[in-house]
């Protein structure tokens, strides 16, 4: 992964390989479909960097009438620029989706359409806003978030780089819930707490997770590094790294058989 990624997110095009192939994938598809030439020129390839079309593309699905995508835009920017890690993160989410989605045909298609990765790079700026203790405009990027991609990420959490949020519907994702780097996750996961306590009552899944779609792991819990949460699970209880657990509720029923199940996003038990 770390191959594709750039040292510095402000860097000229020619030293980053991800925002390369975004626009090779564009000059592509603009020349195979000109119905969408258009969007691909104003998206991808008028834009001078990779932070500039991701800004653009979600400002424009994200913009309201009465907040308009151009002062989304702006406000995508200003986090841009005050934390490059954004950036970064926002690059190795591409990674992660071409290397671990059969359906993904190129680098371009998690930015273009995938709403689970929408939804991730919205929630990253509403996150920096939230450190900013610009706490109104954080919930308001949330709320538009989960009305147009159907996921719900508080942007409280603390969520790593090169995730893979498969399909993504239903996906919800507590205040402060922690995800590791590296991660997978499929459709219908929560990331939730139990009742009506407060505090620190979230789950914190430690890097290289794979959890299974319709997965619930609630409360204050660990899930250990590399491990693997079965489909329809529901955890209650810690889960050590390197193991498996399914059933509800939740037992461990064994170790993994690959070191890293988020990249194998193999769900059999």
């Amino acid at each position: 992964m770390d191959s594709l990624l750039v040292k510095n997110a402000v860097e000229p095009r020619s030293v980053d390989p991800v925002w390369g192939r975004i626009r090779e994938a564009a000059q592509t598809a603009a020349a195979a479909e000109p119905v969408l030439a258009g969007v691909l020129h104003a998206t991808i390839l008028s834009q001078s960097k990779f932070e500039g079309a991701l800004s653009y593309h979600l400002a424009r699905l994200v913009g309201t009438t009465e907040v308009p995508a151009a002062l989304i835009r702006q406000t995508f920017e200003e986090a841009f620029v005050a934390d490059p890690a954004i950036g970064m993160a926002a690059r190795a989410d591409i990674v992660a989706v071409t290397d671990r989605d059969p359906a993904c045909t190129s680098h371009l298609d998690p930015l273009l359409w995938f709403k689970g990765y929408h939804a991730l790079q919205t929630y990253r700026v509403a996150h920096w806003l939230w450190l900013q203790r610009r706490q109104t405009l954080a919930h308001y990027l949330q709320s538009r978030a989960s009305a147009l991609f159907g996921l719900d990420i508080h942007p409280g959490a603390v969520i790593g780089k090169g995730i893979f949020i498969d399909h993504g519907t239903g996906v919800v994702i507590g205040e402060t819930a922690v995800v590791g780097d590296g991660v997978s996750m499929l459709h219908g996961v929560t990331l939730g707490g139990t009742g009506k306590e407060r505090g620190d009552r979230h789950p914190k899944v430690r890097r290289g997770v794979l959890l299974g779609a319709g997965a619930k792991v609630l409360g204050n819990i660990e899930i250990g590094a590399c491990a693997k949460i079965a489909a329809g699970s529901v955890v209650l209880e810690p889960v050590p790294a390197g193991c498996t657990a399914a059933g509800v509720p939740a037992r461990i029923i064994g170790c993994v058989d690959v070191p890293e199940p988020a990249l194998e996003m193999d769900q059999r038990i």
